[in-house]
């Protein structure tokens, strides 16, 4: 059975992206809203996992962690300021779209 991506939006993301993903019918959940203020980037990608949702970052600690080799639900990333919320909008639903949860399962995508 496949499952649809749901994701993780860090601290450093803003609020913005987390509601244009829901107006469009996606599964999402912000650091703030888990409780997850001043969580460790380790405990992040532990919640992330265990509720298998992709993390969206601008963080580069995640880029370290994935090439560590520890087992997360999949990273997405983009620079901070490096591109519009529309044009991370637009990345992140087209991932949506295309991939399943499966596909992105110790995976890095660069916006």
């Amino acid at each position: 059975m496949t499952q649809k991506i749901r994701f993780h939006l860090d601290e450093n993301v803003s609020n913005a992206i987390a509601e244009g993903l829901r107006r469009r019918g996606i599964d999402v959940t912000t650091t703030p809203e888990t409780g997850l203020i001043a969580a460790s980037d380790a405990e992040q990608v532990a919640f992330a996992l265990s509720q298998h949702r992709v993390i969206f970052t601008h963080d580069d600690d995640f880029l370290v962690i994935h090439r560590s080799g520890v087992v997360h639900s999949g990273i997405a990333y983009c620079d901070q300021n490096r591109r519009s919320i529309g044009e991370i909008l637009t990345s992140l639903i087209l991932i949506w779209e295309i991939l399943e949860a499966e596909e992105m399962r110790n995976q890095l995508e660069f916006l």
